[in-house]
């Protein structure tokens, strides 16, 4: 058998299992094996196969791993919208407690609302950001 089909098949293997995991690294590492394909391909020696490979899905990995970590993180999902439909809907305040809570009527209920810290409670229409535990976090409009 032939250097480079090995390498593919490797590949082919490593593709099959990032699909089966949905890990995306697993990804990077195949494209670093088709680079060994494509050495053997190119009739390069074995070692200079393995560096093609090594380099690449190396390279692929690390880049990858630095775009994840410049890119801002996915909100709580506390606060997303697909997972809470509360999220983003509007309540009245009408008074603030001294502990920095508020009664508020919502969906038929009463709900304890609370603000961000460092902002200045103030009456009036306000949007629900996040929900933390059974109180609504709630933002002026």
């Amino acid at each position: 058998m032939e250097q480079s089909t090995v390498w593919w098949l490797a590949a082919g293997a490593l593709v099959v299992a990032e699909l089966i995991t949905g890990t995306f690294y697993l990804l990077m590492v195949a494209v670093g094996l088709v680079a060994g394909a494509l050495a053997a391909h190119l009739g390069l020696a074995a070692p200079l196969q393995i560096v093609a490979a090594a380099v690449v899905g190396a390279g692929l990995v690390v880049g990858l791993h630095q775009m994840k970590r410049r890119r801002p993180g996915d909100p709580s999902p506390r606060a997303d919208r697909s997972v809470n439909l509360d999220v983003g809907e509007t309540v009245l305040v009408e008074a603030w407690n001294a502990d920095g809570t508020s009664s508020v009527k919502y969906r038929g209920a009463t709900w304890t609302a609370i603000h961000r810290p460092g902002i200045t409670p103030s009456v009036g229409m306000h949007r629900v950001a996040e929900l933390v535990g059974n109180r609504l976090l709630v933002d002026p409009v």
